[in-house]
């Protein structure tokens, strides 16, 4: 059953690909109307092909996903774009699909472009730019489109300390408009600024979820540093 404010719940029983075994096994989780959801592990520990699962990504998967009639934009670990489209025309592409269109559209995308300071370059081809500045794009779109959930994924890599703080300030803003967020990391320190919830994830396996309150709780540790490191070493016993 829907819970107040649940936009999305997923209950993943396996998921992976078909030429190798399945790499998630039972993993549920949900996302909250107002609310950052961090899903933190190492690299290698299933958490894009969790996400992959979510977005009906993974071909070769058991279990339901429950979008709950919300719209989403999805933010990937590797930026892709139209080799033929300018920055602008992309934006311009992402407000038509989305039904945004004319001058708010414009008023927008202006306003995202100069923030993120990609206003010089936006009748420029991306896939000339910079890793950190196709990552800045990727954002932009998201941004831009206003859904009820955002999906990212490793959304830091690429990005410097001044993008990376106005990245999480609007994440931040966004949830306050009541957006959803599943945010797939490993950069923990940052994680454990901005999330409200955590599901901690490990050789494809649900450790611990929770609030950092609940977890350090449970594991007797502080930073969710720790908490990861201890829940880790207590399933390797």
């Amino acid at each position: 059953m829907r819970s107040l404010g649940e936009l999305l719940n997923a209950n993943i029983v396996c998921a992976g690909y078909a030429d190798r075994p399945k790499v998630i096994s039972d993993v549920s989780l949900s996302v909250n109307a107002g609310e950052i959801t961090g899903l933190i592990g190492a690299n290698g520990a299933g958490k894009s092909t969790v996400i992959k699962a979510v977005l009906g990504l993974s071909r070769d998967i058991e279990g339901g996903i429950e979008w709950n009639d919300s719209s989403y934009a999805y933010i990937p670990e590797r930026p892709s774009f139209y080799d033929e489209l300018t920055l602008w025309e992309h934006l311009e592409l992402t407000g038509s699909l989305r039904g945004i269109e004319g001058e708010e559209c414009r008023e927008r995308a202006g306003r995202l472009l100069e923030e993120f300071s990609l206003t010089s370059v936006k009748h420029d081809l991306p896939t000339g730019f910079s890793k950190g500045m196709q990552q800045k794009l990727m954002l932009i779109q998201a941004f831009l489109a206003k859904p009820d959930i955002y999906i990212i994924d490793e959304p830091f890599i690429g990005l410097d300390p001044i993008s990376t703080k106005l990245f999480t300030d609007m994440l931040i803003a966004e949830k306050e408009r009541g957006a959803g967020i599943l945010m797939c990391t490993h950069v923990l320190d940052t994680a454990e600024k901005i999330c409200d919830r955590f599901y901690l994830l490990d050789q494809g396996a649900l450790l611990l979820q929770g609030t950092l309150e609940e977890l350090q709780e449970k594991t007797g540790s502080r930073s969710l540093l720790d908490c990861f490191y201890s829940a880790v070493r207590s399933s390797q016993r």
